[in-house]
């Protein structure tokens, strides 16, 4: 239905009248015969929603009708039970799927994503997974299917995407999903086409949410585009696109067939088009402008703090970064060691953590039967992926008769850093000398462990990039006294390492009242200014009426280790009647400052903004889980002038705009996303302070709200579903005060180095004199992350992502031989042949180069130990 704008006439002649009038149904029986476009498909699969009927559905209705045409995002998996459970109409739709020439076409994939993930939420390598798995099982049921255009009916979408898409050999996108924006959608811009640039510098033809498309009135989960209707339509003709289209992907399951149905009041004429047929014969030539999306352009939002959402968020997390360390330790020892490559088992593994990074996992955990929920399936289908990555990892060595301890450095850089190791039983309760291949002791502490009665031993490995180093336990030594904690006269608690002297005060609860970093000019971290404290707990809880605060009421301190090497500090308070536990851990040498929360809830509290009883409806754009303000956060009032946030995203680093990042409606959705890490700054960029976390979840800043972090949110969410916080919620992150912007101070590489720990494998035999220290890939100085390492074959790829530094060429140094070196895309095309040189010491090396924000894959052929 199209609303005209009219006004009265000045002219009081009938003639004038007349005239206008017909000019007006002139040009409107003009503007209607101009075409517009549609995208019809289907979105959904065998885990989210997908009858047995539907295969012969949609194979019947798109032979008979001709004029129909249509995209799929059907999770690949579908097809294996297609195949089985409807095996004629699993053929029939193989026959239409099988011409993909221009002029035969009918159906185009568009997004083989193995679980159709949001991508904002997960690592660039998972990314990369789901649609390489995805890839691979779609071929396998269509092996003529292209993928050419990438466009999803969820908001799918991350700023990265343009390389990674183009790596795998897609030409175009769409950055619409105009018929499910229950968790949000890109902001609008631009006409009809727009290169879509990447953070690296990557274009990409795409189709955007237009300037004109507007979120649709009485809804909170469509835009309108999702109907094509005659205003989304005329706006478009209106700002100059030539070429309008619209588009849904329907819900398998859905019996519509033809979206736009007969006698639809949507725009005519509309011609249904695959996305592949409109960028290549009916759009424009070629974009018309650029548009460098940032991160938060994406307008997401999901129900963040809530405590199943945090549970599943860090099952994902933890299970993602063990694969990863999984996959590099098992290459290090097919080159070193001859061991096989555990190809089915990582299979395995990646499947079932592409599962639990589903769409629907986050955003209706709650769904399905009691035991068989979204959230329940998550914690299935991660242990699966845990116990492959720890059976590569850990081995099968009995501690009792542990000798040797061999340390895995998963990154690109070599690492010094604390480690923890069982007591063999041995050895309990005897002084222990950890000495490493040059029989020098290294120095060591026992700690208190709540698995272990004996506790457990910590002792400073040196490690070379991307490799490991063996040590040997012995009885012996003496063990080298100091401490990092001491109690001052007025009740305050004091801890000093090479690094910070930190001042905690239970009178206020435990915060952090002084936070020194001695290397950065002696300077203080905490605002003291500040009415809110520095690890503050504070939120407003729905039952009391009240924000509750950890300062409110004193708290116990406990020093759970004290040691010349780490300290552990136990802080015990209250949240009104519910209880907390934090805990700080400081390391000399170690820029981190760790701590972790724990929080017992009495009963069932409502935490954050309050919806009254029965008062939800899904058509409210107001919803209280979006309200930051009054959820429960730990608070970092940091003494920083003229404040800028920074915070990364898959293969990204955005400079936030936002003036602040609280809304409380759905059609003014903020991306205040805290994926890996958020970095505050000083206005001049001198120093900072980044907040890491366990798990994906969002954080708070304005200029009249200090930094926070998510802890909970408990109440009423999508769809009317009670988010409860019941028992224990438990929340690990970590400080890194720094001078310097976030890349000059290496923030994304000490993120890597707490999300990937040198990792312990115990050895119950003497390792060969050759076989002591290996270093397998060695990375020239700073800046890049090794991002995988997996064996295809007999060859071995190596993906490095520049997060820090500049384009110029960087020496991959390697400690093995190879035919050669090629840098491959994505989809395995070779990009380019590398020279491979050696030093004068016969060491073997290539070199890379790539901007900021890009990622590189080496292939070498048939890689093999040397000596």
């Amino acid at each position: 239905m199209i609303c005209h704008n009219s006004r009265r006439l000045s002219c009081p002649t009938k003639f004038l009248s007349a005239l206008s009038a017909v000019i007006l149904i002139s040009v409107t029986t003009f503007a209607q015969q101009k075409k517009a476009w549609f995208v019809d498909g289907y979105h959904g699969g065998i885990w989210g929603h997908y009858p047995v009927w539907n295969t012969r559905f949609m194979a019947d209705m798109v032979k008979n009708n001709p004029q129909w045409k249509i995209n799929i995002e059907i999770e690949p998996e579908t097809w294996d039970d297609a195949r089985v459970k409807d095996p004629e109409a699993y053929k029939d739709f193989q026959a239409l799927m099988a011409d993909q020439s221009a002029s035969g076409m009918r159906i185009e994939y568009v997004n083989p994503g193995y679980a159709q993930s949001y991508t904002y939420n997960i690592s660039g390598e998972s990314i990369i997974r789901q649609f390489k798995y995805g890839i691979e099982k779609v071929m396998a049921h269509f092996p003529t299917a292209q993928f050419t255009t990438y466009s999803s009916e969820e908001p799918c979408f991350t700023s990265a995407l343009p390389q990674i898409l183009t790596s795998f050999g897609y030409k175009y996108a769409s950055l619409k999903n105009p018929n499910t924006c229950w968790g949000g959608y890109v902001r609008e811009f631009g006409g009809e086409l727009v290169n879509w640039v990447g953070p690296d510098g990557t274009k990409l033809i795409t189709v955007p949410r237009y300037a004109t498309e507007k979120l649709l009135p009485g809804s909170t989960w469509q835009t309108n585009a999702f109907y094509n209707s005659a205003q989304y339509v005329n706006d478009a003709f209106a700002y100059g696109i030539e070429h309008p289209v619209g588009m849904t992907l329907q819900d398998a399951g859905w019996r519509n067939g033809l979206y736009l149905g007969n006698g639809s009041k949507s725009y005519q004429p509309t011609e249904y088009t695959t996305w592949r047929n409109y960028f290549e014969n009916v759009a424009i030539k070629s974009p018309k402008q650029d548009w460098k999306l940032s991160q938060e352009d994406v307008l997401v939002s999901l129900v963040w703090g809530s405590q199943v959402l945090q549970k599943l968020a860090q099952n994902v997390r933890h299970a993602e970064n063990n694969i990863v360390m999984a996959e590099k330790i098992a290459a290090i020892n097919k080159v070193y060691h001859n061991a096989a490559w555990p190809k089915a088992n990582i299979d395995e593994a990646w499947r079932n953590l592409m599962l639990s990074q589903h769409h629907d996992c986050w955003i209706v955990p709650y769904n399905g039967r009691p035991g068989n929920t979204w959230a329940d399936k998550v914690v299935k289908w991660t242990a699966v992926t845990n116990h492959v990555a720890d059976s590569v990892k850990y081995g099968v060595a009995e501690v009792g008769n542990v000798k040797y301890i061999r340390v895995y450095n998963t990154l690109g850089i070599a690492r010094s850093e604390w480690v923890s190791v069982d007591i063999p039983a041995s050895l309990a309760g005897k002084h222990i000398m950890v000495t490493d291949r040059a029989n020098n002791p290294t120095p060591s502490q026992i700690v208190k462990d709540t698995t272990s009665a004996v506790g457990k031993l910590i002792f400073k490995a040196a490690v070379p990039s991307l490799g490991y180093t063996t040590y040997t336990l012995a009885e012996g030594g003496s063990p080298v006294k100091g401490n990092i904690v001491s109690k001052l006269s007025d009740g305050r608690y004091k801890l000093q390492t090479d690094l910070y002297t930190i001042i905690i005060n239970p009178a206020k609860g435990g915060i952090i009242e002084s936070l020194i970093a001695k290397r950065i000019l002696n300077r203080e971290f905490v605002d003291k200014a500040s009415e809110r404290g520095f690890n503050e707990l504070r939120g407003y809880f729905g039952k009391e009426k009240a924000y509750l605060s950890s300062k409110d009421k004193p708290a116990e301190v406990t020093v759970l280790d004290d040691g010349v090497a780490l300290a552990k500090i136990q802080i015990k308070g209250s949240l009104g009647e519910h209880k907390f536990t934090q805990v700080l851990t400081l390391a000399q040498g170690q820029k981190r400052i760790d701590m972790q929360v724990a929080i017992d809830y009495t009963g069932n509290p409502e935490i954050g903004e309050p919806t009254a009883p029965n008062t939800y409806k899904a058509t409210d754009n107001h919803k209280g889980f979006y309200n930051d303000r009054e959820k429960l956060m730990v608070l970092f009032p940091a003494a920083l002038k003229d404040q800028k946030i920074y915070k990364n995203a898959p293969y990204d680093v955005t400079e936030s705009k936002l003036e602040n990042t609280f809304f409380t409606r759905w059609d003014s959705i903020k991306n205040n996303v805290l994926l890996n890490w958020v970095d505050v700054t000083d206005g001049k960029g001198a120093t900072g302070i980044a907040v890491f976390t366990d798990h994906t979840t969002n954080y708070a800043h304005s200029k009249d709200h200090t930094l926070g972090l998510t802890l909970q949110y408990a109440g009423v969410g999508l769809w009317g579903r009670n988010y409860k916080a019941e028992g224990r919620t438990l929340v690990n992150y970590s400080l890194l005060p720094h001078a310097g912007k976030w890349d000059n101070a290496s923030v994304w590489t000490e993120s890597d180095k707490w999300n990937e720990p040198l990792s312990v494998k115990l050895l119950d035999k003497q390792p060969e004199v050759d076989d002591i220290v290996r270093s397998l890939i060695n990375v020239q100085g700073t800046g890049y992350e090794v991002s995988s390492v997996i064996f295809e074959g007999n060859d071995m790829l190596v993906r490095l992502f520049n997060a820090e530094s500049d384009d110029k060429e960087k020496k991959i140094a390697f400690d093995f031989s190879a035919n050669r070196a090629q840098l491959v895309e994505l989809n395995g095309n070779t990009k380019q042949d590398l020279v491979i040189t050696q030093n004068a010491k016969g060491e073997p090396s290539v070199l890379v180069s790539m901007p900021r924000f890009g990622f590189r894959t080496i292939k070498f052929i048939n890689p093999a130990k040397t000596n």
